[in-house]
C-alpha cells in the first residue's frame, strides 16, 4: 500500500492541475443535478418480514393507504363543533382539502363513528396522501385549505407524519465550528495558508457527497437525517485526514525535502494511516445492515460513502493542491538573535514530555483511576430506553409539533399514534358484524383508550380496526400493548373465526423497528469488538495491544452513551442549557451508528499514537523510553485532530433536530474521551506497565498473519534500497539479517545480474526451504530481502512472477509432456485467449532452444528445463535453483550448464546446496563453466 500511495504520488505531481479540475468539475456537474431535480427523502421505516409490515402492505392493497398520512385537528372557538355552523365550516373545509389532487380526507363529522372528543368541542380528521412523501406544493394545499378565515368560527391545525420541517436550519453553529477548527489548524501549523487547505478540501469533499445523497434520494429511500449526518461525518473526518497528510508533507518540507518527494512519501506514510483508518470507518458504517432495515443501511451506507469521498479527497486533491501551492507550504525557519550578553537557555519541555512523565510515573494508579472514571460516566447508559422519534420530538414551532400538542390537549396523547389491526374475514357470513365483534374484544383490553373506526374492506375480505392507546408512540406502555394486542391474537382469530391477525400501521412499524435495532446491537458489537482485535493484531504484531484498545473502545462508547442518556433521557443539562432536551427517549439506532462511528475513529487515534510508540520499539528496543517518544512524537496531531473533529460535532448540537442532537452530541463525548482519556491517558500508562510484554506474539501466530504496512515501513525501506543500490551498483537480490529458522545465523546476500550465486545450507535449514524463501515461496522469520527491486513480503504476488523456483526432486521422475503442460500453465494466466496461445508457443521456443543445447536425458533435468522455458517466456529475472545433491555427475553438469546460459543471458542464478555439496569439477571443452567473479559463496 505504501509503495502504490508513492507512486500515486509521483502521478499527481505531473497532473496536478487536472485532479483539481476533476473534483471541480464533479461538484458542478452533481451540484447542477441535485439543484434540478432535488431531493425526496422519506422518514417512513420498513422492516422486511414483520408483522407490521406484512399489515403495511395489506392496508395498501385492501384499504388503498399507500402513501403519508396527516391529521387536521378542528376546534370549535365557541360552543361545540357539532353545532351547526361549526359543523358547516368543518364540511367546507373537508371538501376544499379533499378537492386536491392526490389528497384524501373524511368529514369526522359525518362517519359512522365520529372522531370527536369528550365535550365534542374538537374533531379529528385523517389525511391520507396518495405519495409516500408528498410534494411541498400539496403540503402546502393541504395547509392552505385546512385553514378557515379568521371570521370563523372554527380554529384548524394541520399537520402529521407527511410534515416535515421544511426550513433550513441555520448554519450559523457549524460555521462557528469550522472557524474553530481553523483556529486550532492554525496553532498547528503556524501558518494560515496550510491550515485553510483542509478546511476547503473537506467542504469539496462534503459538497460532492451531499449532492450525490440528493441525486440517489430520487432513487432510492433515504431519510432526512441521512444527508445531515453524512456532512458532520464528512466535515469531521475530511479535515482530520486532510491534518494528517499534510502535517507529514510539512514536516519533511521542514527536513529540506522536495516538494513532490515530500508529498509522495507523505502519501506513503500517513496517507496508509488514513486508508486503514477510513476503511475501519467505512466497514463499521456498512455494517449497519445488521440491523436488517432497509433505511438504516442506506443512513449507514450514506454515512460510509461520505467518509470514502473524504478519503479519496485526502489522496488526490490534498495532494494536487499542495503541489500547486509547492514551496510556499514550506515552514519559515524562525531563528532568535543572540547577543553576547545572553546566556543559552535550557531547551523547555512541552506539554507532552510533561503529560506522558505525570501519567505514567504510577501507571496502574492512571490506568486505575481512568477506568474507575469512565466507568462511573456510564452508570446512566443503564437507564437507556430506545425509540424512534416521533412528532413530540420535532422542533416547537413546526407543524407536526404544534398538531401534536394541540391533539394530546384536545384527546390524549393516543392518538397521536394509532394503531391498526388487520384481520381476514373472508370466510365470515357478515364481514361487518364479524369485524365489529373483534373490535368490541380489542376495547376490552386493558390499554385501549378507543377504537374509532372498524371496517372491513369494499370486497369484505380483510377488517380493519383502529386502535387508539393512552400514551404515545415513544411511551413504554404502547410498545406492551402491541405485544399483548399480538399475544391475545391466536384466542382472537379462533374466538371470532377470523385469520392472519395482524397489528400495523405507522406506530406498530416504529416499534419494530426499535426492537430490530435493539437486537442487532449485540451482533453489531461482537462485530465491532472482533474486527477491532483482528485488525490491531494484524497492525501491531501483539496481543496485549489489541485488547488493551478494544476495552478503551468500550470505555469511550460506554462513557459516550452514558452522556447520552444524562443529558436526553434524564434532562441533567436542562438547568444548564435549557431547551437541550427534550426528556423522551433515545433514538433507536444511536447507540449502534455511535459504536460504528466511534470504532473508526478509536482506531484512527489508536494507530497513530501507538505506531509511534511501536516504531521507537523495534528501533531502540526500549519498551518504556518507546512509549514517551512516541507519545511526543504523535500528541501534537492526535491532539488537533481530536479537537477539530469534537468541534465539528458539536457545531451540530444546536440547530439539529432531536435525532441529530442525541448523535452529534454523543459523537462528540465519545471523541474527546476516547483521544483523551483513553488513548493519552490510559494507553501510555498500560503499555509502561506491560513493557515488553506488550508488543508479544506467539511465533506460530505471527507466521499466519497478513502484513500491513499503515505507517509506510516498505517505503523507507524501499528507499534505503534506492540508496544502497546507487552506491553499490545494480542488485537483484539483497538479503541483509536473513533468518529461515529461529534457531539458525543469519543470513547476508547480494546478488547481481548476469551472475551465479551460491549458497550453502548449513545444518538445520533444508536447501529448498531457503530456496523458497528467496524465491518469495516462502516467509523468514525476520531480516531484509528485496528481490528484483520488490519488498518482502508487501510485494510478495508480483516477486511470484519475477522468480523462478527450480527445484530438483529427490527421486526420478516420470517424463513430462512439454506441450499439454505449457498450455494448462496458460489457461491458469488471467489472460486473453490470444494472449495464453502467445505464452505456450513462447514457451514452446524456450524448451526446443534449452533442450538443443543441453541435451538431458535425465526426466528430472528435464522438468527442470520445462520450468525455466515458461519462467523465461513469462519475463522472470531471477532464477533459484536447489537440489543439486540429489543428481549425479552428469545431470548436475547438465544444470550447471543451464545456470551459466542464463546468466550469459543477464539473468541472475542463485544455486542453492548442502554444506557438503561439493563444487562441480573444472570446466573443460564443452563442460559447463563458471565466469570468472561470478562465483561467491555464502553460508547459512
Amino acid at each position: 500500500m505504501s509503495i502504490l500511495l508513492y507512486r500515486l504520488g509521483g502521478a499527481i505531481s505531473r497532473r496536478r492541475g487536472l485532479v483539481v479540475g476533476v473534483w471541480l468539475l464533479l461538484l458542478v456537474l452533481l451540484g447542477t443535478g441535485a439543484s434540478t431535480l432535488g431531493d425526496r427523502y422519506d422518514d417512513s421505516f420498513s422492516i422486511p418480514g414483520t408483522d407490521s409490515e406484512k399489515g403495511q402492505d395489506l392496508l395498501a392493497q385492501r384499504f388503498g393507504q399507500t402513501g403519508a398520512n396527516g391529521q387536521i385537528l378542528f376546534t370549535a372557538k365557541k360552543g361545540k363543533i357539532t353545532d351547526s355552523a361549526n359543523a358547516s365550516e368543518v364540511g367546507k373545509l373537508v371538501k376544499a382539502t379533499d378537492a386536491i389532487k392526490g389528497v384524501s380526507v373524511r368529514n369526522p363529522l359525518t362517519a359512522d363513528q365520529p372522531m370527536l372528543n369528550k365535550g365534542s368541542t374538537a374533531a379529528l380528521a385523517q389525511v391520507n396522501f396518495s405519495a409516500s412523501v408528498p410534494s411541498e406544493h400539496t403540503l402546502d394545499a393541504v395547509q392552505k385549505a385546512g385553514t378557515p378565515p379568521a371570521s370563523s368560527g372554527v380554529e384548524t391545525s394541520v399537520g402529521g407524519d407527511a410534515y416535515k420541517s421544511t426550513a433550513d436550519p441555520s448554519k450559523v453553529p457549524e460555521l462557528l465550528g469550522l472557524l474553530v477548527s481553523f483556529f486550532i489548524l492554525v496553532l498547528t501549523f503556524g501558518s494560515l495558508l496550510a491550515a485553510g487547505m483542509p478546511i476547503l478540501t473537506s467542504l469539496i469533499g462534503v459538497g460532492v457527497t451531499l449532492t450525490s445523497v440528493i441525486l440517489i434520494s430520487r432513487v432510492v429511500t433515504v431519510s432526512s437525517t441521512a444527508p445531515t449526518l453524512a456532512e458532520m461525518l464528512g466535515l469531521a473526518v475530511g479535515i482530520d485526514y486532510a491534518l494528517f497528510i499534510i502535517s507529514r508533507h510539512r514536516a519533511q518540507l521542514a527536513e529540506g525535502v522536495e516538494p513532490v518527494e515530500s508529498m509522495s512519501r507523505a502519501l506513503a506514510t500517513a496517507g496508509s494511516a488514513v486508508v486503514f483508518a477510513g476503511t475501519t470507518v467505512i466497514i463499521a458504517l456498512a455494517g449497519l445492515s445488521v440491523a436488517g432495515i432497509p433505511v438504516l443501511t442506506v443512513m449507514g451506507l450514506g454515512a460510509a460513502a461520505a467518509v470514502t469521498v473524504a478519503v479519496s479527497v485526502a489522496l488526490t486533491l490534498v495532494p494536487a493542491i499542495a503541489l500547486l501551492l509547492g514551496e510556499r507550504l514550506r515552514p519559515r525557519v524562525r531563528r532568535r538573535r543572540l547577543r553576547k550578553q545572553d546566556k543559552p537557555r535550557k531547551q523547555r519541555r512541552g506539554f507532552a514530555t510533561t503529560w506522558v512523565r505525570i501519567i505514567t510515573r504510577w501507571p496502574a494508579v492512571t490506568a486505575l483511576a481512568v477506568v474507575i472514571l469512565l466507568g462511573s460516566a456510564a452508570l446512566p447508559a443503564k437507564q437507556l430506553e430506545l425509540a424512534l422519534p416521533d412528532n413530540s420530538t420535532a422542533p416547537a414551532s413546526t407543524p407536526q409539533r404544534v398538531t401534536y400538542d394541540k391533539i394530546t390537549a384536545e384527546f390524549g396523547e393516543g392518538y397521536n399514534a394509532p394503531l391498526a389491526v388487520t384481520a381476514d374475514v373472508i370466510t365470515s357470513s357478515d364481514p361487518k358484524g364479524t369485524v365489529s365483534k373483534l373490535a368490541d374484544a380489542i376495547k376490552d383490553i386493558p390499554g385501549v383508550v378507543a377504537v374509532p373506526q372498524e371496517t372491513p374492506d369494499e370486497g369484505g375480505d380483510t377488517g380493519l380496526v383502529q386502535v387508539i392507546p393512552k400514551a404515545g408512540q415513544t411511551a413504554p406502555s404502547t410498545a406492551a400493548l402491541v405485544q399483548e394486542l399480538r399475544d391475545r391474537a391466536p384466542a382472537l382469530e379462533k374466538k371470532y373465526k377470523v385469520s392472519e391477525m395482524l397489528v400495523t400501521g405507522s406506530t406498530a412499524v416504529n416499534i419494530d423497528a426499535s426492537d430490530r435495532l435493539g437486537g442487532a446491537l449485540l451482533p453489531f458489537g461482537c462485530i465491532v469488538i472482533g474486527l477491532s482485535l483482528i485488525l490491531l493484531m494484524i497492525v501491531f504484531r501483539s496481543i496485549a495491544v489489541p485488547i488493551k484498545a478494544t476495552l478503551g473502545y468500550l470505555l469511550s462508547v460506554g462513557a459516550a452513551l452514558g452522556a447520552v442518556v444524562a443529558v436526553f433521557g434524564l434532562g441533567w443539562a436542562d438547568a444548564l442549557v435549557p431547551g437541550l432536551s427534550d426528556g423522551g427517549p433515545i433514538v433507536s439506532f444511536l447507540p449502534i451508528f455511535v459504536m460504528g462511528v466511534l470504532f473508526g475513529l478509536a482506531m484512527d487515534y489508536e494507530m497513530f499514537l501507538v505506531s509511534a510508540m511501536r516504531e521507537h520499539y523495534v528501533n531502540s528496543g526500549d519498551a518504556k523510553g518507546s512509549v514517551r517518544e512516541g507519545f511526543k512524537a504523535s500528541s501534537r496531531v492526535v491532539t488537533a485532530a481530536a479537537l477539530i473533529m469534537t468541534s465539528v460535532f458539536v457545531a451540530f448540537i444546536p440547530a439539529g433536530t432531536s435525532t441529530i442532537k442525541q448523535i452529534a452530541f454523543g459523537l462528540a463525548v465519545g471523541v474527546f474521551v476516547d483521544a483523551f482519556f483513553v488513548r493519552m491517558t490510559l494507553v501510555p500508562a498500560v503499555l509502561m506497565l506491560l513493557g515488553h510484554r506488550a508488543w508479544w506474539l506467539p511465533a506460530w501466530l505471527e507466521a499466519r498473519l497478513p502484513v500491513v504496512d499503515v505507517e509506510g515501513a516498505a517505503l523507507h525501506r524501499k528507499i534505503a534500497f534506492s540508496d544502497w543500490e546507487a552506491a553499490q551498483g545494480r542488485t537483484t537480490l539483497l538479503a541483509r539479517g536473513l533468518v529461515v529458522r529461529e534457531t539458525t545465523a543469519s543470513i547476508d546476500l547480494v546478488a547481481r545480474p548476469g551472475e551465479i550465486t551460491r549458497v550453502t545450507a548449513s545444518q538445520g535449514v533444508h536447501p529448498r526451504e531457503l530456496g523458497r524463501v528467496l524465491a518469495g515461496r516462502g516467509r523468514a522469520r525476520a531480516g531484509e530481502l528485496v528481490v528484483d527491486g520488490l519488498l518482502l513480503p508487501e510485494q510478495r504476488e508480483i516477486v511470484f512472477r519475477r522468480t523462478a523456483l527450480l527445484e530438483i526432486e529427490p527421486f526420478e521422475t516420470s517424463p513430462v509432456s512439454t506441450g499439454s503442460l505449457f498450455h494448462e500453465r496458460a489457461r491458469l494466466m488471467s489472460v486473453s485467449g490470444s494472449q495464453r496461445r502467445r505464452f505456450a508457443d513462447a514457451a514452446s521456443r524456450q524448451f526446443a532452444e534449452l533442450e538443443a543445447m543441453i541435451g538431458t536425458q535425465d526426466a528430472r533435468v528435464d522438468a527442470i528445463l520445462v520450468e525455466t522455458a515458461m519462467a523465461l517466456a513469462g519475463g522472470a529475472d531471477v532464477y533459484v535453483l536447489t537440489g543439486l545433491e540429489h543428481l549425479s555427475d552428469g545431470p548436475r553438469l547438465e544444470c550447471e550448464a543451464l545456470a551459466n546460459h542464463l546468466a550469459d543471458q543477464g539473468q541472475t542464478v542463485i544455486v542453492v546446496a548442502l554444506e557438503s555439496a561439493q563444487p562441480s569439477p573444472a570446466s573443460t571443452d564443452g563442460a559447463p563453466r563458471v565466469l570468472e567473479g561470478s562465483r561467491r559463496d555464502s553460508h547459512v
